[in-house]
């Protein structure tokens, strides 16, 4: 086994582990302060949770590779009930109920369950006969991401439920058509601009461009989609039609008529038109467009509905000046205002390990967890930051190579399901860091203070690199 060990993903970790538990020590040390090793700090405990972790690392290995294929199902279950039996935890941290508070020592369940979750997918895809393009094979699938995040939701702790989100990413890599992962795109895309410009005036009347843009948006997909999977001399022909009316609508603005009732009639029409085409032609696609219209107008008001009427004021806040809406420079844009101030005062090399100004004198909120990355920002500047992330390049680049040289299913799978949700905490956790993402609350990995997040990408890694030094046996 220690002969086929990847030990290039090894040498990763060990990197970032190191580099990690510098970061911690620069976010959490107090000037005054003579013993960072002590355990009475952070960079002290730090230490303690990397050993553990490694200890954890070096036991995975050790164990037989047959266990997480034949367990899967089983720590999958565990896990599960674990997180529901956590919803009904009384100790609330932070407003959340995600940790179980035994005696001195704190765990979350729900960084657990991300290699529970991704054993169970592997095990579910690697089954004979599986197919994900057959719509049952895929719910099922769907089935086991969306318990956890259910429960995770319910535990109030929504960032850690997003991370389930990721796996997208592996089903497309598994054969998942692409049109499922345009439609999640394009859902983002309806948010934001409707959102963003919901409250934009067009000329004198009471047209607002949100919800004019997002109709209009919704027609040149579903017309794109026709063209890509159905007839294009007919794509043509619904396109002329539909940039015709709204050409013809748009002088109409000058009475004060409101011609988003005119774009959602051609939504309307577009609908009926295209189910009208599945049933004349029998070309199923069609129906299949004509639902992803009528989902996207669904959706686009539901969601608009919900940010107004069921979203907490803090969490309206949060999207609010992600969106350039509000700034608010002392209430929800605080933390990311502070951070964007230590990383950008580090200049191109930084001030140096502990003299950093922001993050000594705590100006930024959670620096040592969630905003760990504006301390590499700060204390090793635009150099240490470009190698941080070069590193976890790295390691996304090791674990893609290391997935397409899997000679089962189960090892393949559970791979794509590690390097998605590596990626996934990279990309959001130094995207809000930044400004360019919502904050959301999930942990940078081996950098964010903890012992549950530490352990649980520890497993989730080291399952996979234990899979991986068995594949000649398979």
């Amino acid at each position: 086994m220690l002969r086929n060990l990847d030990w290039w993903t090894v040498l990763i970790y060990i990197a970032l582990l190191s580099f990690g538990w510098i970061s911690v020590c620069g976010a959490s040390y107090s000037y005054g302060e003579t013993d960072i090793f002590s355990l009475s700090t952070r960079s002290g405990m730090q230490i303690v949770w990397i050993g553990t972790s490694i200890m954890l690392g070096i036991i995975v290995l050790l164990l037989d590779d047959r266990i997480y294929d034949t367990f899967s199902f089983v720590i999958y279950a565990l896990l599960l009930l674990l997180l529901f039996a956590t919803i009904f935890n009384p100790h609330s941290i932070k407003g959340s109920r995600s940790w179980l508070v035994l005696g001195p020592l704190r765990l979350q369940p729900a960084e657990f369950a991300k290699f529970a979750t991704a054993l169970a997918l592997a095990k579910l895809m690697s089954i004979y006969g599986y197919n994900i393009q057959q719509w049952r094979h895929f719910g099922a699938a769907l089935l086991v991401i969306l318990l956890p995040m259910l429960c995770i939701v319910l535990q109030r702790e929504t960032g850690s439920a997003l991370v389930y989100l990721s796996f997208f990413l592996m089903f497309y890599r598994e054969g998942m058509p692409g049109s499922i992962l345009f439609t999640g795109v394009a859902m983002v895309v309806y948010f934001v601009v409707g959102i963003r410009y919901a409250d934009v005036a067009m000329g004198s009347s009471s047209a607002m461009v949100g919800p004019f843009a997002v109709m209009v948006l919704i027609q040149l997909f579903s017309i794109g989609m026709v063209w890509t999977y159905c007839h294009r001399k007919l794509a043509w022909r619904m396109l002329l039609c539909a940039v015709g009316v709204t050409l013809l609508s748009l002088p109409l603005l000058a009475f004060g008529v409101n011609i988003v009732y005119i774009q959602i009639a051609q939504v309307v029409i577009l609908v009926g038109y295209l189910f009208v085409q599945a049933l004349s032609s029998r070309i199923r696609n069609y129906f299949f467009i004509a639902l992803f219209a009528l989902a996207s107008g669904l959706f686009y008001y539901g969601a608009d509905f919900i940010m107004q009427n069921v979203m907490e004021p803090h969490q309206r806040s949060r999207i609010n000046v992600l969106l350039g809406l509000d700034e608010d420079l002392r209430g929800a844009g605080y933390n990311v205002h502070q951070s964007e101030i230590a990383i950008g005062s580090g200049g191109l090399q930084g001030k140096g390990f502990l003299n950093g100004t922001q993050t000594k004198l705590k100006f930024v909120p959670e620096q040592d967890t969630d905003f760990i990355f504006c301390t590499v920002g700060e204390e090793e500047g635009f150099l240490g930051s470009a190698g941080v992330l070069l590193l976890f390049l790295a390691l996304i680049w090791r674990l893609i190579y290391l997935s397409e040289r899997q000679p089962m299913p189960f090892g393949r799978v559970y791979g794509y399901c590690v390097l998605s949700i590596f990626l996934f905490h990279v990309f959001i956790n130094v995207g809000m860091v930044l400004g360019l993402t919502p904050v959301i609350g999930i942990p940078l990995p081996f950098f964010s203070y903890g012992g549950s997040s530490l352990w649980g990408f520890t497993l989730l890694l080291f399952i996979f690199l234990r899979l991986d030094a068995s594949r000649r046996l398979s």
